[in-house]
This record gives C-alpha cells, structure tokens and sequence, in this order.
C-alpha cells in the first residue's frame, strides 16, 4: 500500500516540527502552526478565491459577450472546447511545476502568466478592427479568444498546488473537510463571477472585464507574496542524486496503477466529463435564449449559494468512512437532474437543476481529492493531480466541440420542423431552444446508466477497499507531512 514516510523520519527531515497534534493545526484551532491568529491555509484559501473570481469572470464574460456579438451556439462551443483542450493538454505539466517547486512559487507563477496574456489581450481589444468580432469565423476574435483562455488557464496552475497543500497543512481526519471547505471558496467565486461577468458585459463589454482582470490579479500576487507557508519539504540528501525535474508521465502512470481501482475512478470521472462537455458548450446559450444576459449572471450567481451551502456541510459533516460511496450516490442524483431539469421549457425548472448540480459537484470533487490524498504519495500528488486532471478532461473537449455543431445543424433543425418536432414536440416543444434541451436530456440518462453500472464494479470494490486500508500519512501522533525534493 502506498503511504509516506513514518513519523521518526519526518522529525530528522523537519527537526522545528513536533510530532502531534501541534504539527499539523486541526480545522477547528483558530491558530496556525507558527501561532498566527489566520492560518495560512485559510489565507491560501482567500487568495485563491479572488484568483478564481478573477479567472472564472474573464471566463464567463467571453463566453457571453461572444456569444451576443455572434448570436453563435458554435461560437460558445468552441470556446469551452479550447478551454478543455488546454487544461487536458497542460495538465501533465502544470502537475511538475507544482511537485518540482514550492507550491507557493508555483501559483504566484500562475499569477504572472495570466496578467501577461491578459495584458496581451487587452492590447488586441484596443486595436479592433471595425467589425471584427462579430464574425464567428474571423481570426482576429479567435486571436483575442486564444489570448484570454490562456490566461485563464494559467489559474489552473492554483487547482493542483491546492489539493497538495491541503495534504501538508491538514491532518488526514480533517481533510474531507478541508476539502469541503476547498468546494465552498470555489461556490463563493461562482456566485460571484456570475454576478460580475453578466453585469460587467451589460455595462461595461469586455474592456471592463480585462480592467478587472489585470488589477485583480496584480493583488493576489502580491497578498500571496506576503503569505508564509510552510511547507516541510525535506533538505535533499547530498550522498543522493536528486531526481531529474521532468514531467514523467511513466513514473506517474506506475504509481496511479499500484493502487487498486483508482484508474477506475480516473477514467469514470474522464467520462462524467465527457458528458459535461454538454454543459460546458450548451448551457449558458440554453439559460440566455430564456432570459437576458443580466438576468441569467444574477441568476447563476444566486444559484452559486448551493456551492457554499454543500461546502459549509461538508466541512462540519465530512464524506463518511467511504468517500467513494458518497461520490457515486452524488453522481446518481445529479444525472437524474440533470435528465428532467430541461424537460419543459421553464426558467424556474432550469433553475432547480442547476441548484441541484451545484450543490452536489462539491460533494463529488471532494470525494476524489480526499481518495486521492490518501492513496498517493505527497512528493507525487501533484503530477498524480495534473495527471487526473489531464485524463478527466480529455473527453471534454471532443463533446464540446462536437456538440456546438451537432445541436446547431442536427438537433436543432430536428426539434423545429424535423422529425423530432412531429414525434415529441407536442409536449416537450418545438424549437432551437428545445432541441438544446433534448440534448441535455440524453445526457442525464446515459450518466446515470454509467453511474449504476460503476456502483456494480469491481473496480469500485477494490479502491473502497484500498482506501480503507491506507495509512493514516499523519503517523503516530498526527506528525507533518513531508515531501521529498522531487
């Protein structure tokens, strides 16, 4: 079974730190390792949240302002594609940065390398050429739209450096709940990016919004540069070559596979996100063909509440002994939401499914980082986090960039005056909005057969099984976590 080094060794790697509980602070201590009134994961949790806020708007805001200057489904489908296919591609990369170098130093790189592209972009939005974006197809909007994502994607840095700082600052019988905490902070910035984006849009176009960006973003550097977080890396051993600082993707493939049923839970999350890949193209065109664009921003904002709501719950009540259990209970629930909450053409409907989703995602997420901060070696986590984080999204893509088209010239046309219009339309609706909504339907039903046929595994059974048989990685007496220099 793969655990960490024992608690004796971590004292001769870190000999300031104690073994017990005074080594790794308890959610509920107000006080830090250091003795600090706020401690540094709470203050790691802040920033992060005004880096996501920052990100997520820029994200959002183009995707609804290319949306209305293009009136184009295709348009917002090939936006969340290039995103899906940038965070599935740098995944493997962004998870050496972050195990090769202080988490710290990782994210405040992240930081540099969104306000350099978005500075980029901003430049591009000065010099537009008249008409220019409102061509669906023309280069200079794709230029701008490539720009932005890639500072947006930069962020994704901070998702990985996150879960393993989670492993170094908490001890294992708080990590659930830490990472609950982790699904609340993401909530907050939903509900507020929702709000932001929709009226920045409105009000101010996409000139506003990269205003914000670079500001914003300036600040969390230099609040995250203020930050002391230590993180126990271990002193590396002169008579010991130091390992080679390279992606190593074989390396990271061995030590995913010596657990039993966690490749599973990878490539079952893969395909969740396969289907997700409907979510990402088709939502917001579904939400604005209802209501108007400052309506649906505040509407996915309050919406967001479920975020923190499950994120306050899951920090008081944890996952259970077997978060694995919970995970797919949640998945369950969720497709069955997710297969009526477009049955009718409803803006209440709509609303309620999407409040569903929120408030059980964090549940979902939580779940699998908890798996995986158990079951995987500290010095590993982030290339096994990059790695996770590269398979589960490599479908995305493929859906978001089939389904744009696919809805737009296939299931459209067959739900306003084609054979699905005559077939069903009589009670689910004729028309482009309806033909999104069938799609999402589909969806909802296959994720739900996939759900019931892994909740029958084997492959479920064995990574339960393996989890409940791994190390408590705090040692004897709840010591800290140490990385070797990897």
């Amino acid at each position: 079974m793969l655990h960490f080094a024992a608690a004796d060794i971590r004292q001769q790697a870190l000999p300031g730190i104690k073994s017990g509980t005074e080594g790794r602070p308890h959610l509920g201590l107000a006080t830090s390792r250091d003795g600090s009134i706020m401690k540094p994961f709470h203050q790691v949790l802040a920033n992060n949240l005004v880096a996501n806020v920052t990100n997520f708007t820029v994200w959002f805001a183009i995707t609804f302002w290319v949306f209305l200057e293009t009136k184009s489904v295709f348009a917002t489908g090939m936006i969340a594609g290039f995103y899906l296919v940038f965070t599935a591609g740098f995944g493997f990369w962004f998870g050496s940065i972050v195990d090769h170098n202080a988490k710290k130093h990782a994210m405040l790189a992240s930081s540099v390398t969104s306000a350099l592209f978005y500075l980029l972009a901003l430049g591009m939005l000065l010099a537009e050429p008249e008409g220019a974006f409102r061509d669906p197809y023309g280069w200079y909007l794709w230029g701008f739209v490539l720009l932005v994502m890639l500072g947006v994607i930069a962020g994704n840095i901070r998702s990985i450096a996150l879960p393993t700082l989670v492993t170094i600052l908490i001890a294992e019988n708080d990590r659930d709940k830490a990472n609950g905490l982790v699904g609340m902070v993401t909530g907050i910035g939903f509900l507020t990016t929702s709000v932001i984006s929709g009226f920045l849009v409105a009000y101010a176009g996409m000139f506003g919004v990269m205003v914000l960006a670079l500001g914003s973003t300036g600040l969390v550097f230099l609040h995250l540069s203020l930050v002391q977080i230590d993180e126990g890396r271990a002193s590396p051993n002169p008579d010991v070559p130091p390992e080679p600082k390279r992606v190593d993707i074989a390396g990271t493939i061995r030590v995913v596979a010596a657990v039993p049923g966690l490749f599973a839970l990878i490539f079952f999350a893969c395909f969740n996100n396969f289907l997700g890949g409907v979510f990402m193209a088709l939502l917001d065109a579904y939400g604005l063909s209802l209501v108007p664009v400052e309506v649906w921003g505040l509407t996915f904002g309050v919406l967001s509440i479920a975020f923190i709501l499950s994120g306050i719950i899951i920090s008081r009540t944890g996952l259970g002994t077997n978060p694995l259990r919970t995970l797919l209970m949640v998945n369950a629930i969720m497709w069955v939401g997710c297969s009526v909450f477009t049955i009718q053409s409803s803006f209440w409907l709509l609303a309620a499914g999407c409040f569903l989703w929120m408030f059980l995602a964090p549940y979902a997420e939580a779940a699998e980082h908890t798996t995986l901060q158990k079951v995987v070696p500290l010095e590993r986590q982030g290339r096994v986090f990059g790695f996770a984080q590269s398979v589960e999204q490599s479908a995305s893509p493929l859906t978001a960039f089939l389904i744009g088209p696919l809805t737009q010239f296939m299931v459209i046309p067959f739900m306003t005056d084609g054979a699905g219009a005559d077939a069903i339309g009589g009670w689910f609706g004729t028309g482009p909005e309806r033909g999104i909504a069938l799609v999402f339907t589909i969806a909802g039903l296959v994720g739900l057969l996939v759900t019931i046929f892994a909740f029958n595994s084997r492959h479920y059974r064995d990574l339960s099984a393996a989890y409940a048989r791994g190390m408590d990685d705090d040692g004897e007496g709840g010591g800290a976590a140490v990385a070797n220099p990897a």
